[in-house]
């Protein structure tokens, strides 16, 4: 049995369910890490908090921190609810999931590869732990590098990104894969802006490590 950890992006969430579903009926160990990204922006602008990211992520005052801990338990209950009685609602802070404090970015922490006791319950019964990327703190932690986290703490073969763009666009143009020294590089130049930051530099981390890492139909190789 393969296990998998799986990335969703808070605009792809609750239509995520059937290829998560699809991957565990295939017989995979499936891990979900969510993001609540779009949910998080429109509800700090509706209250009138400043919206700012750094390489990708987002800065988070105390007031923000708060807002993203209501839209990571919205998007867990609908993606939950979306996966019926296999899913098993984790919150990374309650769970133990662990990450160095990142000051300049406020409440934020870079993670930690660790194995959660509750993600390990979940799979021991057969069942798909949903995990919010929050830290011990509580910290809120860029869902991609959460992913990437996990999958190294828990020995995952694959790394699947699930996203609302088909795949790393390089120059222009679709890619079906790139190398992980490669990506690194271009990141450390600049050339990507945006969300694909964070995602592209947990794929080639977790790639780095012997993880098969695939954002859309682009796979990231060592």
């Amino acid at each position: 049995m393969t296990r998998l950890v799986v990335k969703v992006g808070g605009a792809v969430a609750s239509e995520s369910a059937d290829r998560i579903l699809g991957l565990r009926e295939d017989g995979h160990e499936v891990v979900v890490v969510h993001g609540a990204g779009p949910q998080i922006t429109e509800e700090m602008r509706r209250r009138g908090i400043a919206v700012e990211f750094v390489g990708g992520r987002r800065r988070t005052s105390r007031a923000a921190l708060d807002v993203v801990r209501e839209s990571m338990a919205a998007v867990n209950a609908e993606l939950c609810e979306a996966l019926g009685d296999a899913a098993v609602p984790v919150f990374g802070d309650v769970a133990g999931f662990l990450a160095v404090p990142v000051p300049p970015l406020g409440w934020v922490g870079d993670p930690l590869p660790c194995r959660p006791k509750p993600v390990l319950a979940a799979l021991g019964d057969g069942r798909v732990p949903v995990m919010a990327p929050l830290a011990v703190g509580p910290l809120n932690v860029n869902a991609d590098d959460a992913a990437a986290a996990l999958a190294l703490g828990l020995g995952a073969k694959r790394l699947v990104f699930l996203t609302d763009v088909p795949g790393l666009y390089v120059q222009g143009d679709l890619v079906d894969s790139i190398g992980a020294g490669h990506a690194t590089r271009m990141l450390d130049e600049g050339a990507f802006e945006g969300g694909i930051v964070p995602k592209l530099r947990a794929a080639a981390l977790a790639a780095g490590s012997g993880i098969r890492a695939e954002i859309g139909r682009t796979a990231v190789v060592a």
